[in-house]
């Protein structure tokens, strides 16, 4: 398999493992702080992409950016309090987040 189908097929994974989830069932995860917020102009599954890549260069300007950040005690009593439902995948060792929004991946 040639690189280019591994990082579709990557891609493609990452994708099906998205979904929308109270964030109330993430309390915990965010109580051990494995849970990154994603900003709204980034793609969920492309962070996740560049995480499992380890990516550093690129996760690290995103970070710089403020494009990705650790979520904050404010972030997650506004969603608490709203309980809100929020996009998520795993990307070992985090959880990341992403506002509700609906996306279409090809």
């Amino acid at each position: 398999m040639s690189m280019e189908n591994d990082e579709k097929l990557l891609r493609g994974q990452i994708n099906l493992e998205t979904a929308q989830i109270a964030w109330r069932e993430l309390q915990r995860y965010f109580a051990s702080g494995a849970t990154v917020f994603v900003g709204p102009e980034l793609d969920l599954v492309e962070v996740a992409y560049q995480i499992a890549k380890d990516n550093a260069t690129q996760v690290g300007e995103w970070m710089e950016q403020g494009q990705i950040a650790r979520v904050t005690d404010e972030q997650a009593l506004a969603w608490h309090e709203a309980d809100a439902l929020v996009w998520a995948v795993v990307a070992r060792p985090y959880v990341l987040i992403q506002e509700n929004r609906h996306v279409l991946h090809s």
